[in-house]
């Protein structure tokens, strides 16, 4: 459900974003690269325990979520309650700014596009 949220709301902004701004499609292809390196997807977060960007990337909301399904699914990794907490804070901040981002982009809408 926490990722789900982080999705719609992050899709709502793209949305509202590229209504106005037509090459912002290119930016986002980059961010999702980025992104990919910067959650721990393929590695563990306990694998950076001694690099100095381990901060950095603890505090990126998707990777608790990530942390907590490999915690389920293999038994390896930590369960962050704080972490998880943080992320749902993080997904409601996002949802609501992209709500009023939409609300505001929706009235100009068939005018833009």
């Amino acid at each position: 459900m926490m990722m789900a949220g982080l999705g719609l709301g992050l899709g709502i902004i793209v949305s509202s974003l590229t209504t106005k701004y037509r090459d912002f499609h290119l930016l986002l292809s980059f961010g999702v690269q980025l992104l990919l390196y910067t959650t721990p997807v393929a590695y563990p977060l306990s694998f950076l325990k001694d690099k100095p960007y381990a901060a950095w990337i603890a505090w990126n909301p998707l990777a608790p979520i990530v942390e907590t399904f490999r915690f389920a699914f293999f038994n390896v990794g930590t369960l962050n309650l704080y972490g998880l907490l943080y992320s749902g804070v993080c997904i409601i901040v996002i949802l609501f700014i992209g709500v009023v981002m939409f609300n505001r982009v929706e009235k100009n809408f068939m005018d833009t596009v």
